[in-house]
């Protein structure tokens, strides 16, 4: 699922994968993701 918003990310997925710049730049099991988490490695 692709998808830029977030508590439809988090209300269907088991596992996020965050892509910046084109590369994967982090993965969080769903159950310790947060959108500031998220939202952190996509800015970083």
């Amino acid at each position: 699922m692709i998808s830029s918003e977030l508590p439809e990310i988090l209300g269907m997925t088991d596992r996020v994968y965050v892509v910046s710049s084109g590369k994967i730049s982090g993965e969080l099991p769903t159950k310790e993701a947060t959108q500031e988490k998220i939202m952190h490695l996509a800015t970083d």
